[in-house]
């Protein structure tokens, strides 16, 4: 590292004039202990938070601002009761380099945990163990770090790509370390919505819980019928006496406030898409469907129908939007030369050697981490190593394609990343050798495709003794391998995004590059640490895609995998024409918004919004939506209020009730689990441990 005394040639490049006019990193302190402890830690607790969201709705929210206010309130509540840190306080770039772990462990849900994994559950009945998932999700998210090295120096100090996010983090960060009460007033808006999310929580699962143990040790039934009863239900009819409508038609309002907080943060357009969507889904077409028998009441009905029109909107706008970036596109690719030679210009005694990640750290941590990929994908998955390594190459080129699309728009096609894999790799993955060799029931099974998700263990279990029918082997083989393989891209593509967007939040406030990689990494790890557990724990794979868990984004893959291994010959005849429907609207309203005028683009509906409401029950939608609406009327008559209360406020409802339900879940079924998870660990684990 220089220590600054170096001078910097007078090259008048983009790069040295910002060393000479920005760079502060070598007299302002980045990389410190308390920073990665910090980030690490707020990072663990908002990934919780963001799996469980991701579950719910398939979103992921932002996590660097929320990290960046609460580290910010934090430190500033430390100095005032600790001498020691009042002489050493905390800096803007530590504030920035923790917001980097911070949100490196925020988005490992992305990794496959609201995706690839449980989409895998769903179609095969598989489930990974603890150590699997770790290691797994772990080798993508640390691919996509390395990935975005060489990305860096092209696309933030060349091009200048304005990378909106990270503007918006780095005037966040200014205003507080300058104008401090402001950032307070945001801390304790956040706080108070993490309360009012809390009490939500302890009203509507936790009085039960404690009425049952008072009645137990009081030896009052009428006591724990009276606590009971007053329990905030967990959802409510859309009209007095419309029970039957919610629960054919899942109609009506949830009890909780998440949603509601989401919604708020998306904004009125998406929040309109939502509630339309809903309308058509369950509102039009479901009364349709039940009245000619094609489906039954429910949502588990329903949704294995609307999923699959919606599935095709939400694919052909993601790949239609991807193509019609061919621009991006060529330039990505045209501009992979410049990207590697970002290095070589730089001589022994250029300072922007010790600020800079050199090209080796990508040439080792991806060749390390693309292996790990490679390896565990055909030791996980039994995808072919041929395929794994045309899925790591893959991966990169994507990856610079997503990075650019965030750096343009601010939308990382994470979705559209995806899909292009599980397309490539579910049409070159047909494994002939599996029929040939008919695999033996003493072989750890799936069972066939499209069991339902809660008699799936017992499906497999029925297995054991008999041959799998050949074709079902080879459907698993191709839907696991287009799972999985996508699954490296998507994760990726979201971390190297993300670090890119870290990285231009360094760049604005004169960071070091190098510090802010490693505590990427930091981030990955501690997200790895936090979220597999906690999806372990809590995350009962029998009500994946119920209306609890609807897990809105596995079921996408799902059904891509699904629709890519058996052929449309396999779905109902109302399915394919929906379908087709499906996929023309998403075609027509993603062309409308390419080529409207930029003023005419907010009245129309958000086309993945108008997808995923065929994937969530309505009462998510209409939660949503009325979410929206409110922050819509608090923009149009207080915009001061919410620009400087809204995110901070919902985040805090969103963090508040989840992790809270989440403790919850953990407190009443942990033991079970726990005991079950280390039923399946190492022999020398459980004989440690006296099991």
């Amino acid at each position: 590292m220089s220590d600054g005394s170096t001078t910097p040639p007078p090259e008048s490049d983009p790069a040295h004039e910002w060393f000479r006019n920005v760079y502060q990193g070598d007299h302002v302190r980045q990389l410190s202990v308390r920073s990665i402890v910090t980030g690490m830690l707020i990072g663990g607790v908002m990934s919780v938070s963001n799996l469980y969201v991701g579950l719910k709705t398939g979103w992921g929210l932002g996590v660097t601002i929320t990290a960046s206010i609460i580290a910010y309130a934090v430190f500033q509540a430390l100095e005032q009761i600790i001498p020691a840190y009042r002489k050493n306080p905390f800096t803007i770039l530590e504030n920035y380099t923790m917001s980097s772990a911070a949100s490196a462990a925020g988005y490992m849900s992305s990794a496959g945990l609201v995706s690839a994994i449980p989409a895998l559950y769903l179609t095969t009945g598989r489930s990974l163990t603890p150590m699997e998932m770790m290691l797994w999700i772990g080798a993508v998210s640390t691919l996509g770090v390395f990935m975005a090295i060489p990305m860096k120096r092209q696309m933030i100090d060349v091009e200048q790509l304005p990378f909106p996010s990270g503007i918006a983090t780095a005037e966040t960060l200014k205003s507080m370390h300058t104008e401090g009460s402001e950032a307070m007033d945001k801390a304790k808006s956040l706080l108070w919505g993490g309360v009012i999310g809390a009490v939500v929580v302890m009203w509507r699962d936790a009085l039960p819980l404690i009425a049952s143990w008072l009645g137990t040790k009081l030896k009052s039934k009428a006591l724990t019928d009276e606590l009971t009863a007053n329990a905030l239900p967990t959802e409510f009819p859309l009209l007095p006496g419309s029970h039957t409508l919610l629960e054919k038609l899942t109609i009506g309002f949830e009890g909780s406030l998440i949603m509601i907080a989401a919604g708020a943060i998306m904004g009125i357009r998406v929040g309109i898409s939502l509630l339309v969507g809903a309308v058509i889904f369950y509102g039009i077409l479901a009364p349709i469907l039940i009245e000619q028998g094609i489906v039954g009441t429910g949502y588990r009905e329903i949704v294995s129908w609307t999923l699959w029109p919606a599935t095709a909107m939400m694919v052909s706008s993601g790949l239609l939007s991807f193509a019609l970036k061919w621009r991006t596109i060529l330039k990505s690719l045209f501009d992979m030369a410049a990207m590697f030679s970002g290095e070589s210009d730089l001589k022994k005694d250029d300072p922007m050697r010790d600020i800079e990640v050199p090209t080796s750290w990508f040439v080792v941590g991806t060749l390390v981490s693309g292996t790990a990929c490679v390896v565990l994908g055909h030791y996980f998955f039994q995808i072919h190593y041929g395929m794994g390594i045309l899925a790591v190459v893959l991966t990169f080129f994507l990856s610079i394609v997503a990075a650019r699309a965030t750096g343009e728009t601010d939308v990382t096609p994470i979705g559209a990343m995806g899909k292009i894999t599980q397309l490539v790799f579910g049409i070159m993955s047909p494994r002939p050798e599996a029929a040939a060799a008919g695999v033996a029931a003493t072989t750890a099974v799936a069972p066939p495709i499209n069991v339902p998700a809660a008699a799936a263990p017992a499906a497999t279990a029925a297995m054991v003794g008999s041959v799998i029918d050949p074709t079902t082997a080879i459907i698993h083989a191709n839907i696991t391998t287009n799972l999985m393989t996508a699954s490296i891209t998507a994760g990726a593509a979201s971390h190297a995004a993300d670090l890119l967007t870290d990285l231009k939040t360094g760049y604005l406030l004169g960071g070091n590059p190098r510090k802010q990689t490693i505590s990427q990494l930091f981030g990955v790890l501690a997200g790895t640490l936090v979220c597999v557990p906690v999806y372990m724990l809590v995350v009962d794979p029998s009500k994946l895609g119920s209306p609890e868990l609807p897990a809105p984004s596995a079921k996408v893959w799902q059904k891509v995998a699904e629709l890519v291994a058996q052929g449309p010959n396999a779905l109902h005849p109302t399915v394919v024409v929906a379908i087709i429907v499906g996929a023309i609207i998403g075609v027509v309203l993603t062309t409308l918004e390419e080529i409207s005028p930029p003023n005419w683009r907010k009245w129309l509906p958000s086309t993945t919004a108008l997808g995923l409401a065929g994937v969530i029950p309505a009462f998510n939608c209409i939660s949503m939506f009325l979410g929206a609406l409110i922050a819509w009327i608090l923009g149009r008559t207080r915009r001061d209020l919410d620009e400087k209360y809204t995110v901070p406020f919902s985040s805090g409802l969103i963090a508040g009730e989840s992790l809270l339900g989440m403790g919850i879940i953990m407190l009443t079924q942990g033991p079970t689990l726990v005991m079950t998870l280390l039923g399946q660990s190492p022999l020398w684990l459980r004989k440690l441990i006296g099991m």
